[in-house]
């Protein structure tokens, strides 16, 4: 089976949108769930949350920043090339349901997800706010695309470039004061979604957070995207991603994710020397 890359955009610095031929993966796939692909044979297997799939012509999009080693080496691919394996559609999907007012926040690169998800709320008789925020304007993508899949779109920037100046946490607590909210979900950096949890607690608002730990094999045996949640170990790639954001241990998954921190910064100078070779 080939993976090939049929589109390749560098939708924000450092940041891709790729889109690939995999009709057995986007066949069943749905909001929330996630792929792990290679590029290379003795490469790692690294996890990406679907961002978008047009199941009729069978193309899986991914939105990925190149950070590490297999993820510069991904994007160093070009139109045309192939991927050398895709594993999914792997993890639960969120549940799509009725609630009333949902509110998705999405941090960062969390919004390539975010798009999927906000689209079946809506399609399931929601009214479904989005937040995105990003450091600057340069790292807000898809905004035009994420207005098709809400209610109504906010975006908050730290340096004000764009939108409202500050953090998605902000316009959350608006929306809160002024109307009734029945779900959040929030998909981003862990203290961004650990920061939405502790704003969401009191007002007793069922919180969701997407997790992406350190992952494997993503089927559950190897344990490495173990978690605890209400005081019960969980595994990210059966049990999740999605987690109610409220009883996540999220100082024990911030830490856990330091642990290959060296290893990753000795594969990242290997792959600098390749670019530079």
């Amino acid at each position: 089976m080939s993976y090939k890359i049929i589109s390749k955009t560098e939708i924000c610095p450092n940041q891709y949108e790729i889109q690939i031929e995999a009709p057995y993966v986007v066949r069943n796939a749905k909001a929330g769930q996630f792929i792990i692909f290679r590029v290379e044979e003795d490469g790692e297997r690294v996890p990406l949350t679907i961002a978008d799939v047009d199941k009729e012509n069978g193309i899986l999009t991914l939105v990925f920043m190149a950070v590490g080693y297999t993820t510069k080496k991904l994007a160093q691919l070009n139109v045309g090339d192939e991927l050398l394996d895709i594993v999914g559609p792997l993890g639960k999907p969120t549940d799509i349901k009725k609630y009333g007012t949902v509110v998705c926040l999405a941090g960062g690169y969390g919004a390539a997800p975010c798009y999927l998800i906000s689209k079946a709320f809506k399609d399931a008789g929601n009214k479904v706010y989005m937040i995105m925020g990003a450091r600057n304007k340069d790292l807000i993508f898809w905004a035009d695309k994420m207005k098709d899949a809400c209610s109504e779109l906010f975006i908050t920037t730290d340096d004000g470039s764009l939108g409202e100046k500050g953090f998605v946490t902000q316009v959350l607590s608006r929306i809160m004061e002024n109307e009734k909210v029945d779900y959040s979900i929030a998909v981003g950096p862990m203290p961004m979604m650990k920061a939405v949890a502790e704003l969401t607690r009191d007002k007793g608002i069922y919180t969701e957070a997407s997790m992406n730990p350190i992952m494997v094999d993503g089927t559950g045996m190897c344990g490495a995207c173990r978690l605890t949640v209400g005081g019960e170990v969980k595994f990210a790639c059966v049990d999740g991603p999605d987690f109610d954001a409220h009883k996540i241990d999220f100082d024990e998954v911030i830490n856990r994710t330091r642990i290959y921190k060296d290893q990753e910064r000795k594969r990242d100078e290997s792959c600098n020397l390749l670019k530079q070779g």
